[in-house]
């Protein structure tokens, strides 16, 4: 990437870290964002050599797990420049427990091998007696075994421009039962008695879901605050509840951004309007007019929340924001149908 590149997607992500970590400088013992572009790019090819690279040996550093795996897992092998990344983020690891006095690394347990490289360098540059750590976190796995991550299907975003506060708060609402009380103490401040009591009730009656939206409700405030957490709730209530007139458009959209959707033309909603019968028949709930009359007739319809006769006919005056026109069959079974 380019210099400009890092710097935006750090831009970005720092107004993500800020929700979670004081980076305000004028704070006492604030966080600091630092780039290690600002020592690794004066180091010289002959230096690293000379003063990182005769303290590891090439036997050691092929068995590491992350070193290993791609040796075996991969035709080509491995590139140098993966091979040396270890003597890189061993050399961050000295640069700032010299300079800035870190002295703990944290990081997945995937950086294991890299952190006790730092941890051996700072040792044979600055002195065994010197005091360095390194924490580790096993790599989040669901209950099924498979890792939580962006490279997996179903994946969230912190930022809301990739994920919106709706769709973070469904995430997390709708996790399996084998993962809630683990996803509690992982992702949420509640201390343990709070915990253990959502766990004692989602034992006992796991369809009250008590766990699961406090689970929702902690991590969206966290990440998104308290005014969004308020509207993804409303939001909420008025998908289950089926009133959805009072919603504002951006929720609107996030809330149905997934149901089935069909285009139409706006001029049928003009006069008398346009027969619901003709319209369920070009949506998903019904597969022909003879089976929009039967959904009619049985009041299994809602038009925008409002149960529909037999005889409805849709208008201009029930579009929501002027484009769309929300039809419900059933429980669960949504259709937005756009006008234009």
């Amino acid at each position: 990437m380019t210099q400009e590149q890092i710097r935006a997607n750090v831009e970005a992500q720092r107004k993500i870290m800020e929700k979670l970590i004081d980076l305000d400088p004028r704070r006492e013992n604030a966080a600091k964002i630092v780039n290690n572009a600002d020592w690794l790019d004066k180091l010289g090819f002959i230096e690293v050599l000379r003063d990182v690279g005769k303290h590891f040996s090439v036997n050691a550093m092929i068995q590491r797990d992350s070193v290993r795996e791609r040796l075996h897992n991969r035709e080509q092998g491995i590139s140098y420049t993966e091979f040396s990344y270890m003597l890189l983020q061993a050399y961050d690891f000295l640069h700032l427990h010299r300079e800035l006095g870190c002295s703990v690394q944290m990081a997945g347990s995937d950086q294991y091998g890299n952190i006790v490289s730092g941890i051996d360098l700072i040792h044979r540059a600055l002195g065994h007696e010197r005091e360095v750590y390194g924490i580790t976190a096993p790599l989040l796995m669901k209950a099924d075994g498979k890792k939580i991550g962006k490279t997996e299907s179903g994946a969230i975003w912190l930022s809301a421009d990739r994920t919106s506060p709706y769709a973070f708060y469904q995430y997390w609402i709708n996790v399996e039962d084998s993962d809630v009380v683990s996803f509690l103490k992982w992702f949420t401040f509640l201390d343990e008695p709070a915990i253990a009591a959502l766990a004692d009730e989602h034992a006992r009656a796991p369809e009250s879901r008590a766990a699961h939206r406090a689970l929702a409700r902690e991590v969206t405030r966290t990440i998104h605050g308290e005014s969004e957490l308020a509207k993804v709730e409303l939001a909420t209530k008025a998908l289950f509840e089926g009133d959805v007139r009072s919603l504002p458009e951006d929720m609107l959209r996030d809330v149905f951004a997934d149901v089935p959707h069909s285009q139409h033309d706006k001029n049928l909603l003009s006069g008398a309007g346009a027969s619901l019968v003709d319209v369920l028949a070009e949506t998903t709930l019904a597969n022909s007019k003879r089976e929009a009359r039967q959904f009619l007739q049985a009041g299994a319809v809602l038009v925008n929340g409002t149960k529909a006769g037999a005889d409805s006919r849709l208008t201009s005056e029930q579009l929501l924001h002027g484009h769309t026109i929300l039809l419900k069959r059933g429980k669960k079974l949504w259709h937005a149908t756009q006008w234009k």
